[in-house]
């Protein structure tokens, strides 16, 4: 029979010094020591001891590696090193984030190998609703923020990459936060706002008399930043001829004022985001590839909402709770499973604007389905072709939507009815009677051709449909 894994008492009374929580494990799951900052933190250890670290921390029933989680432990024993993984516990204040960093303890035939178990919970992200910060548990979220944990610490550049309305400044401001510069400046940049003439001006600054209207000594962005961290949002934008000196401030850490010989050093940490394809840029040369992988030391993609569409009545509690703000608006289940059926291709913006929007309409305690019925109604664009009928309809938002019918199948290349005359052109588009859209993919060409043409022929004197 196997003999009861025991910590060394010194080992014991070195993790009770230490700051972090610490637990102990044997190679079968169960917690044999446990000291003060995790009694602290995560409840008495008098309740823990002889349990399964994963019913402790999880409620599960079997080993995380069993319930669809990665376990360090599980890792531990097969790379027989050091293991890293970010996990949801539950703690007396509810679930939370936590940053486990497992490592093994030497043993023997005598005395079974053990575990030491460090965790530190990661304050940059909610697995329920909060007011402030990321909130999120779908696995896409979680694979995020385990990247985003692991950067945090280190002084690497990074590159959030993702649709518009994923929420990067967010992302990054949580980076920042989490980072050993969090006690310092944080200075967002929007490359997109500033024209070429002024982004070296802004980011540097310039001394009396660099240009025309220089009165005065100004300094830049970057000194702004010193010692804390530099943002810089839709970095795709950078006009090319700035980003040679955007690189030179990268590799060297130094940078001048405009109108200035002295040069200066920089102690900022680089965070970039961007809703661009960067590679497809730097392929079709409107981006240095050289400024590209100084600035994608680091990249991390942030998911789409479609792709954490269950994070959805998180992420719909989380903002009602700041846009309704005083007010306590709760949502309806009607109201949530509305939400869920939509798109939402503005991704979390896109969320958030609709239920500021349906809050606004809402007189009561609760947001029903009526309420974000009406705020989808408000974003609709009327067809342009279409007359103002005698009496106001239902907007179609406030009726269950159908789904769209599907555009039938362009042709192959070799069977397209391509015309080749006005007159054919002008007959073509006299008997279609179904939107541009489907009329384009019908003949194998873009909207934004089917429109040159439809210019074409209103110039030529032909009917234009």
């Amino acid at each position: 029979m196997e003999p009861t894994p025991t910590p060394a008492p010194e080992l014991v009374a070195f993790l009770e010094e230490l700051p972090e929580p610490h637990i102990v494990l044997d190679a079968h799951y169960r917690i044999r020591a446990a000291n003060a900052a995790y009694r602290r933190k995560f409840g008495a250890a008098a309740g823990v001891l002889g349990r399964p670290c994963y019913e402790v921390s999880h409620h599960f029933s079997e080993p995380c590696d069993l319930a669809g989680e990665s376990c360090p432990l599980a890792q531990a024993r097969t790379s027989g090193g050091r293991a890293r993984v970010l996990h949801l516990h539950h703690t007396p204040g509810g679930e939370e984030y936590v940053q486990i960093e497992l490592a093994p303890v030497s043993g023997s035939a005598a005395q079974p190998q053990l575990f030491v178990e460090k965790m530190a919970t990661l304050p940059m992200a909610q697995a329920q609703p909060a007011e402030q910060g990321l909130v999120g548990r779908a696995p896409a979220f979680q694979q995020m923020l385990a990247l985003l944990a692991r950067v945090a610490g280190a002084p690497a550049a990074v590159l959030l990459l993702g649709e518009t309305g994923t929420g990067k400044e967010l992302v990054a401001r949580a980076l920042h936060q989490a980072s050993p510069r969090a006690q310092r400046a944080w200075v967002p940049v929007d490359c997109s706002s500033l024209p070429e003439t002024l982004f070296e001006s802004e980011l540097f600054g310039h001394e009396r008399g660099a240009f025309t209207g220089a009165t005065h000594a100004r300094p830049g962005l970057v000194d702004a930043a010193t010692g804390g961290t530099l943002f810089l949002d839709e970095v795709g934008d950078i006009p090319l001829a700035m980003q040679v000196k955007l690189l030179r401030l990268l590799e060297s850490g130094t940078y001048r004022r405009v109108g200035s010989t002295e040069l200066r050093q920089a102690d900022i940490r680089v965070v970039s985001a961007t809703h661009r394809d960067l590679p497809r840029m730097v392929a079709e040369g409107r981006f240095r590839e050289d400024l590209f992988y100084r600035l994608s030391s680091f990249p991390i993609r942030l998911p789409p909402l479609r792709e954490r569409r269950e994070d959805i009545p998180l992420l719909a509690q989380a903002l009602l709770e700041r846009v309704a703000a005083p007010r306590k608006l709760r949502l309806s289940e009607d109201a949530l499973a509305l939400l869920q059926a939509q798109p939402f291709p503005g991704n979390v913006r896109e969320l958030r604007n609709l239920l500021e929007r349906a809050a606004l309409l809402c007189d009561g305690a609760a947001l029903e389905a009526a309420h974000v019925q009406q705020a989808l109604a408000c974003g609709l664009v009327p067809p342009a072709h279409s007359s103002a009928p005698t009496s106001a309809p239902v907007p179609s938002a406030l009726v269950p939507a159908a789904p769209a019918p599907a555009l039938p199948p362009a042709l192959p290349p070799a069977t397209r009815p391509a015309p080749r005359s006005a007159q054919d052109w002008a007959q073509l588009i006299a008997e279609h009677t179904g939107p541009r859209a489907e009329l384009a993919a019908r003949l194998g060409i873009s909207e934004r051709t089917l429109y040159r043409r439809l210019r074409a022929l209103r110039g030529a004197g032909r009917p234009a449909a």
